[in-house]
């Protein structure tokens, strides 16, 4: 351990350097507009996996997909195998001037490194490159390193691309290097994630919008519908009402309230909603959230009734939770309680599948051991509010491997928001663990 601890300080500062280097590329997937830069962040990750030694590095992508990167360092006679996921692409930033410093220049600040994607998942990228760089030779497993152009958006080609690339893909130990860990002390292996499932909801009640005054009472307006249909979503304790959703128990972990409130910034006096404990609520029982409403503004607002309303709604299910069936309990309850027989039209977005993870076995053993040799403290598992549909694919694909779910957020990183950071003690020390997970790795039975 003595040796790669020192060999990992050694190449962090190159490593930070190419962080702040990708970081700099505004390589949002959603945005047609940086598709270029899209393509520029995979191949600047394609030259790092290049310099850290790769047998082949390569550029590629399903049709109509964003681009990934699949790199290769062959095993060693009897090693296994690990693939070391990670995700090239990052959100939209928006508004800016809500940002302290501009996004895509990465800044320090009190220890953090602040710009959008320097935590997800930049940083992820960048701890594999550190792994793979210290040990300044071909590394003590197989390596494939699969970094991903489009997760953000939902990764809409990820089957089509599994299927293609299946035979580079394959692996014993697959790392996913995109959740958080419980602090920025204390390493988290990720065991379960819930599923997400969302869609467009459209209500229209007049073939135009006209006078309120002139058309008011007898007929409601689109809007005051919409509003009425979305408050459906949840009874009065705040617990999603949609029948049909699956509810099952979270890791215990203890989380006191005051904690949360503080890492989500819940302002004074705003009560919490649902029912069951706070990490049930938060890992792995389904929440219902409107993410958006297209209406008129209100800068532009006129005494007229609105003839067309439209919402995306999302909804977080859990682990074991079949994804279609939930997103048919969805429309089904969306259907059901639209009232004065308003028009609905329903338009169906993604559809992913949670997932629960290995506790047991050799692999997670060594995972566990590692977090907990790099970070000083013993790691802890927990599970994700969030989704990552994919893992479910990656377990059907190759039900054989071990799936492992690391990170490098923790709970002020802000992913998604205005001003991501990375805490960096942090960072050098996920960097630190993956290092030992990938000799210790190499040195079990096989």
């Amino acid at each position: 351990m003595t040796d790669l601890r020192a060999a990992v300080e050694a190449v962090l500062p190159s490593v930070r350097a190419d962080l702040e280097r990708l970081v700099r590329i505004p390589s949002v997937s959603a945005d047609p507009a940086r598709a270029g830069d899209v393509l520029a962040s995979a191949e600047a990750v394609a030259e790092l996996a290049r310099g850290a030694g790769a047998a082949q590095a390569d550029v590629v992508s399903a049709a109509g997909g964003r681009p990934a990167v699949i790199a290769s360092w062959p095993a060693p006679e009897g090693a296994p195998t690990v693939l070391l996921y990670a995700h090239h692409d990052v959100q939209p930033t928006g508004p800016r001037d809500g940002w302290t410093s501009d996004p895509f220049e990465p800044v320090e600040h009190d220890g953090r490194l602040f710009g959008r994607g320097v935590s997800d998942d930049k940083a992820g990228v960048a701890t594999h490159i550190a792994a793979l760089r210290a040990f300044a030779a071909p590394p003590p497993v197989g390596v494939v390193l699969f970094v991903e152009g489009e997760e953000e958006i939902g990764s809409p080609t990820f089957t089509p691309f599994l299927e293609a690339h299946r035979d580079r893909l394959s692996a014993d130990v697959i790392v996913v290097a995109d959740s958080a860990n419980w602090t920025a002390e204390v390493p988290a292996l990720t065991t379960s994630l819930r599923g997400g499932v969302d869609c467009l909801v459209t209500l229209r009640v007049l073939e135009k919008s006209v006078h309120s005054g002139a058309f008011g009472g007898p007929v409601i307006d689109a809007l005051t519908a919409l509003t009425r249909l979305l408050a459906t979503l949840h009874d009065d304790k705040g617990d999603v009402a949609i029948a049909g959703l699956l509810t099952t128990d979270a890791a215990d972990v203890d989380y006191p309230e005051q904690r949360f409130r503080a890492d989500a910034g819940v302002l004074d006096g705003v009560q919490l909603m649902g029912s069951g404990s706070l990490l049930d609520r938060l890992w792995t029982r389904p929440t219902a959230s409107v993410l958006a409403i297209d209406a008129p503004a209100v800068a532009d607002a006129a005494n007229i009734l609105v003839h067309e309303a439209r919402a995306k709604v999302s909804v977080r299910i859990a682990p074991d939770q079949d994804p279609r069936a939930a997103l048919d309990a969805l429309e089904a309850h969306l259907r059901e309680h639209v009232e004065f027989g308003v028009q609905i039209e329903i338009t169906e977005g993604m559809v992913g599948g949670g997932c629960a993870l290995p506790t047991e076995g050799p692999v997670v053993e060594a995972a566990e051991a590692a977090l907990t040799e790099a970070f000083g403290v013993t790691s802890v598992r927990t599970g994700m509010g969030g989704s990552i549909p994919f893992i479910a694919e990656f377990e059907q694909t190759f039900p054989d491997a071990t799936v492992l779910v690391t990170g490098m957020g923790d709970p002020l990183s802000g992913p998604h928001g205005l001003n991501e950071s990375l805490d960096l003690a942090m960072f050098a020390k996920g960097c630190l663990a993956e290092t030992l997970l990938l000799d210790r790795l190499a040195r079990l039975p096989r």
